[in-house]
């Protein structure tokens, strides 16, 4: 998934407008979870290809980069939402192109089952201590979230992943705690929930304003919705082959930026200096 971009990329975060952004009143912040905490289903969009792969149209093959470049798009632009919204994407995508009427529930059973074996795999290596629970939290995330706590700052946990897997991924990563009763997931029945429903809870239920919330997100729904409420939202840009690569995935650059994330980072080892003129001091 990912490709070079100029340097500003590198480690050094990206700053594009966050730093009128609700200066010294931030207290409140919200992580996605996959992708953004959590490495543990790295590599799920090149699984989906591969789904995807399986079903094309005649004569059509993600092998060629402009048909592989339409499936990504199609893919990270519904990074956030259940995943049977890219599949019923990409049952439509291919009706288009010729090919025959696909059922999205069975790509997405499909799909589903080859990415729980896979974290299953992952799962086990950090309960045998074959691998350190670090190895699957994103790149400086650990200590961010230390920081945090540690300055009285409520944090939160905003996913599309069913809740209780949230809850369980958190506890093997050893960063539940941090969180508490504040890990927000889909119910087993992902038409019951939304990001914009769980963000306007947290802000009614906390009695604060938009300017006092920070969102950090991999997906453009986090970021869009922290945004229409007026908070600072975060791109987090990680690298799906590559944990602390401090390069920008490029695809979740252009669309996080598109839908209008105020900086970006590859991972949270520099966080810290673009976040901390919006804290609550």
């Amino acid at each position: 998934m990912n490709a070079s971009l100029p340097s500003e990329s590198l480690v050094t975060p990206v700053k594009w407008e966050i730093e009128p952004l609700g200066l010294g009143k931030v207290t409140h912040v919200v992580f996605d979870f996959d992708g953004t905490l959590s490495w543990l289903r790295h590599g799920w969009p090149e699984l989906m290809l591969e789904v995807f792969e399986e079903n094309m149209p005649a004569g059509l093959s993600v092998r060629d980069s402009q048909t592989r470049a339409e499936l990504t798009v199609l893919i990270l632009a519904l990074n956030g939402k259940p995943t049977i919204e890219q599949m019923r994407a990409f049952a439509d995508w291919s009706l288009s192109q010729g090919g025959v009427q696909l059922n999205p529930e069975q790509l997405r059973v499909t799909f589903q089952d080859r990415l729980d074996a896979q974290i299953r795999e992952r799962t086990a290596q950090v309960h045998s201590q074959t691998v350190a629970p670090d190895a699957y939290v994103v790149a400086g995330a650990r200590a961010l979230l230390e920081f945090l706590a540690a300055r009285g700052v409520q944090l939160f946990v905003l996913s599309s992943t069913v809740e209780h897997r949230v809850r369980e991924e958190a506890e093997l990563l050893g960063i539940a705690h941090f969180f508490g009763e504040r890990i927000h997931g889909s119910p087993l029945d992902p038409s019951q929930f939304t990001k914009r429903a769980v963000f306007e809870r947290i802000l009614a239920e906390a009695g604060i304003s938009g300017e006092q919330l920070l969102a950090f997100g991999d997906g453009p729904v986090e970021i869009a919705e922290a945004v229409r409420l007026g908070g600072a939202a975060v791109a987090v840009c990680s690298d799906e082959n590559h944990n602390g690569s401090g390069v920008c995935d490029p695809w979740k650059f252009d669309q996080l930026r598109a839908v209008g994330a105020h900086a970006a980072l590859p991972d949270f080892r520099n966080a810290l200096e673009l976040i901390a003129p919006l804290l609550l001091s």
